[in-house]
């Protein structure tokens, strides 16, 4: 037995989308696996979320995000915290990573959302030194934030992609009671 269950991210909700606005499904399948696609969930899976590109907040002149309103996000498994987004339209789900100080993508995410190796180099982590390489992601998004040339590095031995704190420290960060507040600074 399949249930089909749709959740809108709150910042969808924050503005109507327009008759064009192209929908975006996040399906997970009977064994678990997520799929982003554009088309609802088949009856086989089950519908996790929607994001309406409408949804998608402006930039202002200085390059700094801009929104109605913060994007709140309730904690997760482990107490993590994650959040729909997108590597220049290649859509997937972010941890939300205070210890990492950059954006860090799994070298599958980095191919499938057309990104190159600018430079190699060698990272520190919890599991000891390894190789990646910088790149540049052209259009950063998620929740209803749209970020421009957003700095990432790109990790070979990477299962999860990692929202670090080059993103994080352009915003508001409020954490209390099982959720997780982004906001614009002022």
């Amino acid at each position: 037995m399949h249930h089909t269950l749709a959740t809108v991210f709150a910042a969808a909700i924050l503005s109507a989308p327009s008759a064009q606005a192209a929908t975006i499904y996040k399906c997970m399948e009977p064994q678990g696996a997520l799929r982003y696609q554009e088309k609802p969930c088949a009856e086989e899976t089950k519908s996790v979320s929607s994001w309406n590109a409408s949804s998608e907040a402006k930039m202002d002149e200085d390059g700094s995000p801009s929104s109605s309103g913060p994007l709140v996000i309730g904690q997760g498994n482990h107490g993590h915290y994650f959040v729909d987004g997108a590597v220049n339209d290649y859509f997937l789900n972010f941890v939300i990573d205070t210890g990492a100080s950059i954006v860090t993508l799994p070298q599958s995410v980095a191919t499938s959302a057309g990104l190159r190796c600018i430079t190699q180099v060698t990272m520190r982590t919890g599991n000891g030194n390894t190789r990646a390489c910088t790149t540049i992601i052209q259009k950063f998004r998620f929740g209803s934030f749209t970020l421009r040339e957003v700095e990432a590095v790109i990790a070979p031995n990477l299962d999860q992609p990692l929202l670090g704190m080059n993103v994080l420290k352009r915003f508001r960060v409020e954490q209390d009671g099982g959720q997780m507040r982004l906001s614009k600074k002022y």
